[in-house]
């Protein structure tokens, strides 16, 4: 009994050690990925343009490459949804924490616990699809 044990043990050891070698192996060939594409990138636009050009068109016959468009637009975004939901958050923790009964509090702090389980990817895809014309 013991050596069909420790034979388990073994077999379960190896599989646990193959599936952390794929986990290591497909995150080092993500960064290799990335590296190339980015040396290849970084050979063809220098870094001083990427960072100080103020156009991203790199489908147009003369091509641009600056972050400034995609970095003041995310920079905003950040900012509008800060705006948005700071106010919001603080005035629902308040409202359940301070003023809610029990009883709707013990209902609505789970709903809100999940909603918050959802990865934010998930809400722009629903916004992308929905909201969007």
């Amino acid at each position: 009994m013991a050596i069909l044990r420790m034979k388990s043990e073994k077999v379960i050891e190896v599989v646990m050690i193959l599936c952390s070698l794929v986990s290591v192996l497909t995150t080092i060939g993500i960064v290799l990925v990335l590296s190339v594409d980015t040396f290849k990138f970084f050979t063809e636009v220098s870094i001083i343009s990427f960072l100080t050009d103020t156009q991203w068109t790199p489908l147009f016959e003369n091509k641009h490459f600056g972050i400034l468009p995609l970095l003041s637009g995310t920079l905003l975004t950040t900012f509008i949804a800060i705006l948005l939901a700071v106010p919001v958050g603080i005035s629902i923790a308040v409202y359940l924490n301070e003023y809610a009964s029990k009883k709707f509090t013990s209902i609505v702090k789970p709903i809100l616990e999940m909603l918050a389980a959802i990865p934010t990817v998930v809400y722009g895809f629903f916004a992308l699809q929905f909201v969007t014309p």
